[in-house]
């Protein structure tokens, strides 16, 4: 009780103090630059690769979650169209394995599936895209994305923005532009 006192006075005095040392009349710059490298993929006008019709597993998301099963070990990963594993959740590691009895049943789906959401949230990716196709939904895959749907994940991803043409019927709404 007392150490979540001590907290909240430390962060009121901090916030005492980072308010004290901005002057009410700083000037502010207009132009902001964000450097962030998923902003585009966030807008959905960054570049999404659309391949051809006929490729088999397709390249079309730009965050791809797979599922590997092995004898021992559950591992899932994020996967980036251009720069590979982003994020990564294993029954392997030592910290999810000390909590669970066994690594590759009902309850090790379950709480990987919590971990991997969790961390997800971490790196702010709330949509990924999953071919549900080329996993066998048995009770223990369909827990783990019961899971991860849970924790915020949306297991689509929402179609790229492309601009239209003067001569297009349909116009869709612009990401960037919010109507509330």
């Amino acid at each position: 009780m007392q150490a979540r006192n001590y907290f909240r006075v430390m962060t009121i005095c901090n916030l005492r103090n980072f308010s004290s040392g901005v002057s009410s009349t700083a000037n502010i710059s207009n132009i902001f630059i964000n450097r962030n490298p998923r902003n585009l993929e966030k807008l959905r006008i960054g570049y999404k690769p659309d391949g051809y019709h006929v490729d088999k597993p397709g390249k079309n998301y730009w965050h791809n979650l797979k599922l590997n099963i092995s004898n021992q070990y559950i591992t899932a990963t994020i996967n980036h169209f251009e720069n590979g594993v982003v994020l990564k959740a294993s029954t392997s590691e030592w910290c999810v394995k000390k909590q669970l009895y066994k690594t590759k049943d009902t309850s090790a789906f379950i709480n990987l599936g919590r971990v991997l959401g969790y961390r997800c949230l971490q790196a702010g990716l709330t949509e990924i895209s999953f071919d549900k196709d080329s996993v066998k939904q048995n009770g223990k895959v369909a827990l783990f994305l019961k899971e991860l749907e849970e924790a915020g994940i949306h297991l689509k991803e929402p179609r790229q923005y492309k601009p239209t043409y003067p001569w297009d019927q349909h116009r869709p709404e612009k990401p960037w532009e919010v109507t509330e």
